[in-house]
């Protein structure tokens, strides 16, 4: 009877510990919790596979090639890296083929592009080592980076915050992960974009001031990464706007190009 009860007391302890820290526990189903209404997580398409990638934060690194640097009023001898977050609802999901409409969003009269290499990480941690960084990366894919210009700036004239020029609705057009060991890692290639058929865009990414495994240490340094973060690892120079009805197209060496039209 004692060591009845003695098991009854610590089973019913161990299920409000578990109950108090919202814990599975072993033989139960997890406990679930209860919300009044629902929020979409967000998933990456992954080429070759039946699986998804679950986004948990965007990164994005500005003025990572020096001559975008100086087109945006910085000195790239002098500037460290700086980085910057979009929410998870800007990813816009773009099939490799097809141009994707995309909304010319509110508030703005001067739309830019951006295209850069997008990293994404299926590993974490903290002060990772530049030589093992890309041991991180899951895969690539190609994306863009739409800004709203003029709020942005009006932002950074003002020395206020500018994640209204950059954090919004579908601001981050992407194509599907393509596997790093399957591909590869991204140090050199062309990259570049289009406009209605005209190259407005045109570099080549061994021109990053800071790598890609750089990028990964820096940013470790500042917070604990995690997988599924993605890195938006820096645009050209020859950024600029786009109206209703242009046609983007983007190009990166060894992936599917990008097409979007602004709607």
């Amino acid at each position: 009877m004692t060591l009845n009860r003695r098991a009854l007391l610590n089973t019913t302890a161990t299920a409000t510990l578990g109950a108090v820290a919202g814990c599975a526990l072993p033989g139960n189903a997890a406990n679930t919790p209860k919300t009044p209404f629902t929020v979409a997580d967000t998933y990456i398409p992954i080429v070759g596979s039946d699986l998804v990638f679950p986004v948990r934060r965007i990164y994005c690194i500005g003025r990572n090639y020096a001559a975008h640097a100086r087109e945006m009023g910085s000195d790239p001898n002098r500037e460290p890296p700086f980085f910057f977050q979009k929410p998870t609802d800007a990813i816009q999901n773009v099939a490799p083929g097809t141009v994707a409409d995309h909304p010319y969003p509110t508030l703005t009269k001067n739309y830019h592009y951006e295209v850069e290499l997008v990293a994404a990480l299926h590993q974490g941690g903290r002060n990772i080592d530049p030589a093992q960084a890309l041991s991180h990366v899951y895969g690539y894919t190609i994306g863009l980076d739409m800004t709203r210009r003029d709020l942005q700036r009006a932002m950074g004239d003002e020395k206020k915050p500018w994640e209204i020029g950059k954090s919004f609705d579908r601001s981050a057009p992407l194509g599907p992960l393509h596997l790093a060991s399957q591909i590869g890692h991204f140090t050199q290639g062309a990259i570049w974009l289009k406009v209605n058929g005209q190259l407005k865009q045109n570099a080549n990414l061994k021109q990053m001031i800071w790598s890609v495994a750089e990028q990964i240490s820096k940013l470790s340094q500042a917070f604990e990464l995690q997988p599924g973060d993605i890195i938006y690892s820096g645009t050209p120079e020859n950024v600029g706007p786009v109206v209703r009805g242009d046609v983007i197209d983007c190009h990166i060496d060894g992936l599917p190009n990008l097409g979007i039209r602004i709607t």
